[in-house]
This record gives structure tokens, sequence and C-alpha cells, in this order.
């Protein structure tokens, strides 16, 4: 459950850079209903998207040279300054160094030590999401990395996280499930994911966090994924105990899953 309560160490915003603004606005209002508001007169450059009224995430344009479309999912943190130096003591490096966005937060972004890209978000005015865990909004956060002992050591340091294994059906291996520090399994927010380079065909074998959104039809979902140009990885397919979900990637290759999850 990914709640807007402000938790260290939970997901609080997430944002998409992207070659063109108004088609990725567009693809995904078609996708999961989202209005896309923008940020200024230049509307190719960026803004919001919001459900029923609520922000939900960023849209900005792609200017960083060779980055390819991604989301980066941002995580509450006290102190953005300390946490860069605790990546930094873990191994991770930084790519945006803390900075103060107005009064509304303090952020910075940074590269796990295997690669994977993820952010920080000191609250101000302005805490982030105002919808999650319903349809149309972040439900769930997942790694997919090549190593994850390491990625809990390095996370579990940096974010105090909590971790608990489960077993995939048919032997498909092991998958670690992230809570809160403090907090029960009811709050669990994530997965990691083990796979080997060969098999992250989108990144050249380096690590990569992508989001879960929540919908109320995962197949018809799905067929506006495929109609407004995006395609599908996987699925639909159903996950006993999870939900009908499906890993997709928009018209620029920024992926994703959708999941209409069980009723708890």
């Amino acid at each position: 459950m990914i709640t807007t309560d402000n938790t260290p160490g939970s997901p609080c915003w997430l944002d998409l850079g992207t070659p063109d603004v108004p088609a990725t606005a567009a693809f995904y209002g078609a996708v999961l209903g989202w209005e896309y508001e923008s940020m200024g007169e230049a509307d190719g450059e960026g803004g919001m998207f919001q459900k029923d009224g609520k922000t939900v995430a960023g849209l900005g344009k792609l200017t960083e040279e060779g980055a390819r479309p991604a989301w980066m999912i941002y995580y509450t943190v006290t102190d953005a300054d300390a946490t860069t130096q605790a990546v930094e003591r873990a191994g991770g490096t930084v790519r945006v160094a803390p900075r103060d966005l107005d009064d509304w937060g303090r952020m910075a972004q940074y590269t796990d030590p295997l690669g994977g890209q993820f952010a920080v978000w000191q609250p101000g005015t302005n805490s982030g999401f105002e919808l999650a865990d319903d349809p149309g909004s972040l439900s769930w956060a997942e790694l997919f990395t090549t190593d994850v002992a390491a990625a809990k050591e390095f996370y579990g340091g940096v974010l105090g996280w909590q971790f608990s294994n489960m077993e995939l059906p048919g032997g498909a291996g092991t998958y670690t499930l992230v809570t809160p520090a403090g907090l029960p399994e009811e709050r669990m927010q994530g997965g990691l994911m083990e796979l080997s380079e060969k098999d992250l065909t989108l990144t050249d074998g380096r690590p990569y966090w992508h989001p879960v959104f929540a919908v109320t039809d995962c197949d018809a979902a799905v067929a506006q994924v495929t109609g407004n140009g995006g395609s599908v990885v996987m699925g639909p397919d159903d996950a006993e105990g999870v939900g009908r979900l499906a890993v997709c990637r928009d018209p620029s290759n920024a992926e994703f899953v959708v999941l209409n999850p069980v009723e708890s």
C-alpha cells in the first residue's frame, strides 16, 4: 500500500522525461484517464498529470544527452543532504545534487551501485502526489536488478527499508518485498526482482525502477496502450494473490506496469 502520508522511505512522487511532451500526455490520458496541465506557456516543456482533480505525476521534456525516456520515482526523506552523504558512503553516485525547488521542497537524484536510478524528496510546502493506491495512480514500485542482496544492503542503509521474501509460482525465483522502516507489512510499497543482464534488454543490462499503476480493467488498459502507439512486454497475466497485470512501454519506450489488484 502506497499512501500520501509522507512516511520516510516511501514513494511520494514520480515524473517522466520524454522527447515529445504533448504526445506522451495524450498517451497516458488514454491509458490511465489522466488530465494534463501544462506548467507554462511552452506546452512542450512539461507539466502535471491529474486524476479526478488530484495531482498524480509530473511530465517533462527529456533534455539529458544520451538519456532514455524513463519514469523516475522519488522517496520521502527528512534530510536530502544527509541522504546524499549516505548514498555516497554506500557506493552510489549523485546524478543531481540536492537543490531547492522554491519553497516546495528539496530534491536530489542518484544512481545505486549497480546502475538503478532513483530520487528523493524532502517536503516543504509540497509533499508530493495527492493520490496513490487508487485507479489511475501509483500502487507499487519495482526494481529489476542483477543483485538483490546488494540492492537490499544499499537501499536498506540509505532509506531504512525492511525486506521480506516470497517464492514466485512455478519456481520462477524469489521476490523481495519492501516496507518502510518501522511499519507493518500491510504497508509494503514495492519489490525487488533479480534478473540477469541479458534479460534487462531495455537498459543494456543495467538495473532500473519502474512504476506500477492501478487500473480497474487491465485488459482495457492494455488495449489503450497498443491502440495509442505503446507496446506490451508481458501479459496481461493473472498473478495469484496480486491481480491481473501487464508490463507495458509507452511510445517512447518508457516502461510501466498496469495492475488490476485483487480485492483485499
